[in-house]
């Protein structure tokens, strides 16, 4: 069996290493034992639960997860793949269509008669209705950095990126987000890459340069999940710095807005879907934040109301 540290537990779920011995000492992480003064813990080890009064599960997770294992059409979850995979795709420049989107999900075939249709839409179309039944799966757990690149990985597999060297598929970004296809034919042909080559900035944005994202996720997710009971505004200011970091080399996005999918339904608040009419309103949220927190948040609860009514149309309590 392969082990790891008290170090590297505490890095995988976020917590400080401090909980991390006190676990292991107190017995909750099966198979942990000592050598000397040295932890050793299984590598499959999981994050023990507090032993708190367990809340009931919201029932829209629960509706989501019973008609998950039976693939009914037609009900919340069925509406939730398809609308929540259609707008955060198409936020990000995929040209497939709501009804494409439907069609591929209801048939697991394409159904495309006219146009052309760039293969990676399809592949990330899948791609994202496998991370959302990840995150139906997963709603409850803790979040974590081997979650988060489990989410890219789901995401980014197949594509035309995943073919790259110098693309991390399920892990945090080699290069700065702002690297342009030059640079990348500069370093392909043996020239050597200067500062000017690297920009972390994406749309305007100053983003974190790769050597700085490991250490500045770990502080985020010990930051948020030092909160026991998280509120809206803890997981959009998540949502926030997750994407200034913007930790892979593509696809942040996408994986920011499942987290807070993931999130809200973990903690009994309604989740929301950014549709692409709301996209202006929610980039200027994010550019705004810590400033006038009032547009982010005024997006998101429009997007809950439009949500909300989805839950009333199926008779989801809420």
């Amino acid at each position: 069996m392969e082990y790891i540290s008290v170090m590297q537990f505490a890095e995988k779920f976020g917590i400080s290493e401090r909980t991390a011995r006190n676990y292991c000492a107190s017995g909750k992480i099966e198979g942990a034992f000592l050598t000397g003064k040295t932890w050793n813990i299984p590598a499959d080890a999981v994050l023990p639960q507090r032993k708190t009064v367990r809340e009931k599960v919201s029932p829209l997770l629960t509706m989501l997860r019973e008609q998950k294992a039976s693939r009914l059409k037609g009900g919340i979850y069925h509406r939730t793949q398809i609308d929540l995979t259609y707008n955060s795709n198409h936020i990000e420049g995929s040209r497939l269509t709501h009804d494409q989107t439907r069609y591929i999900f209801e048939t697991n075939t394409i159904g495309i008669s006219d146009g052309i249709v760039n293969v990676d839409d399809i592949i990330e179309t899948v791609n994202h209705f496998r991370c959302l039944d990840y995150i139906i799966d997963h709603a409850e757990e803790p979040l974590s950095e081997s979650l988060i690149k489990q989410l890219h990985l789901l995401l980014k597999t197949g594509t035309s990126d995943s073919q790259k060297e110098w693309f991390a598929v399920g892990d945090y970004k080699r290069l700065a987000n702002g690297w342009s296809s030059e640079s990348h034919r500069a370093c392909t042909n043996g020239r050597v890459v200067t500062d000017e080559d690297k920009v972390n900035e994406v749309g305007g944005i100053e983003t974190s340069p790769p050597q700085e994202v490991h250490r500045e996720m770990k502080n985020l997710i010990s930051d948020y999940n030092h909160c026991k009971k998280k509120v809206l505004e803890q997981i959009l200011d998540f949502h926030v710095r997750f994407e200034q970091i913007h930790p892979f080399q593509d696809g942040n996005g996408r994986v920011g807005r499942l987290i807070m999918f993931k999130e809200c339904l973990a903690n009994g608040i309604v989740p929301f879907i950014i549709t692409d009419e709301l996209k202006m309103f929610y980039y200027r949220g994010l550019r705004e934040w810590g400033h006038i927190n009032g547009f982010l948040t005024d997006t998101c609860l429009t997007a809950q109301d439009q949500y909300k009514s989805l839950l009333n149309y199926f008779k989801i309590s809420y």
